[in-house]
C-alpha cells in the first residue's frame, strides 16, 4: 500500500514530465519560427541581352612552300611575306597593323616505295601574317579578294575573318547591372500576390556571358565567344538572392 510519501513522488515525477513535454513544444516552436525567419529569401535569376555590331576584325593569312634547303625556304617566306603586305596596304590597310611571325619548318624525307628513309629531301616552310583593322567591311573584303594571291606564286591559307567588340569588358559591366534588376524585378513579380516584399540583395552571383550571332539561340555552361558573325548578341545572366520582408 502507498504511503504519502509515494505519493509525492509521483505527483513530483508527473510535473517534472509535463514541465519538460511543455518546454520542449516552446523550444520546438521556437525553433520553427527562427527557421521561418531564417528561409525568407527567394532567388532568381535575372538576364539581360544587347545587340551589338562587331567594330573590329582580325584575319589570318598562313604561307606555307616546300622547298630542297632551308635557305631557300627562309628566303621564300621572305618574299612572299612581301607580297602580302604589298597587297594589303595596296587594299587600304596600315602597315603598322600587319604582323609578321617567325618562320616554323620541318624536315620531309625521301621515300622508298611505300617506306620513308632517313635521307632528307627537303623542308615544309611556313609563316602568319596577320593583319587587324577597325575597318571591318574592308577587312572582309580584303579576305575575299586574298585569293588573287595564288597568281603571284604565294600559296596561302585563309583563316576566316574574327569579328570582335572592342569595348566588350565595359558592356559586360552595364550588363550584369541590367541582368541584376530584371532579376530584381522578377523576385517582387513572384512575391506580388503575397502580404510580403522584396528586401536588400543577399547574395549574387554573375553566371557566364553568350556572344552569339544574333538569330542564335545556341547556349553553353561555359559561355561562347562567336568571332564568325559581324553582328552579335550579349547575354549576360546573374542569380540573385533577396530577402522577403
Amino acid at each position: 500500500m502507498y504511503n504519502i510519501k509515494d505519493y509525492q513522488v509521483v505527483i513530483l515525477g508527473l510535473l517534472i514530465a509535463a514541465g519538460a513535454i511543455l518546454s520542449t513544444t516552446i523550444l520546438s516552436n521556437a525553433v520553427v519560427e527562427f527557421q521561418k525567419l531564417q528561409n525568407q529569401t527567394i532567388r532568381v535569376t535575372g538576364s539581360a541581352s544587347q545587340n551589338v555590331t562587331s567594330d573590329f576584325a582580325t584575319l589570318a593569312l598562313r604561307i606555307t612552300a616546300r622547298t630542297p634547303d632551308l635557305k631557300s625556304g627562309y628566303a621564300k617566306m621572305e618574299n612572299d611575306a612581301n607580297i602580302i603586305k604589298d597587297f594589303l596596304v595596296k587594299n587600304g590597310i596600315d602597315a603598322s597593323t600587319i604582323d609578321v611571325y617567325p618562320v616554323d619548318s620541318y624536315e620531309y624525307y625521301r621515300r622508298n616505295g611505300a617506306y620513308s628513309s632517313n635521307e632528307i629531301e627537303g623542308y615544309n616552310v611556313s609563316r602568319w601574317v596577320k593583319v587587324s583593322s577597325k575597318d571591318v567591311k574592308k577587312l572582309a573584303q580584303i579576305s575575299k579578294d586574298a585569293g588573287s594571291l595564288v597568281n603571284q606564286n604565294v600559296n596561302i591559307n585563309l583563316n576566316n575573318v574574327e569579328y570582335l567588340v572592342s569595348n566588350l569588358d565595359d558592356l559586360k559591366v552595364k550588363m550584369v547591372g541590367e541582368a541584376t534588376k530584371n532579376a530584381k524585378a522578377r523576385a517582387e513579380s513572384m512575391v506580388a500576390g503575397t502580404n510580403s516584399k522584396i528586401g536588400t540583395m543577399n547574395s549574387a552571383r554573375m553566371g557566364v556571358f553568350q556572344i552569339v550571332p544574333v538569330n542564335s539561340t545556341e547556349v553553353s555552361d561555359y559561355g561562347i565567344n562567336d568571332t564568325s558573325s559581324l553582328e552579335k548578341k550579349v547575354i549576360s545572366t546573374v542569380n540573385v538572392t533577396f530577402n522577403v520582408k
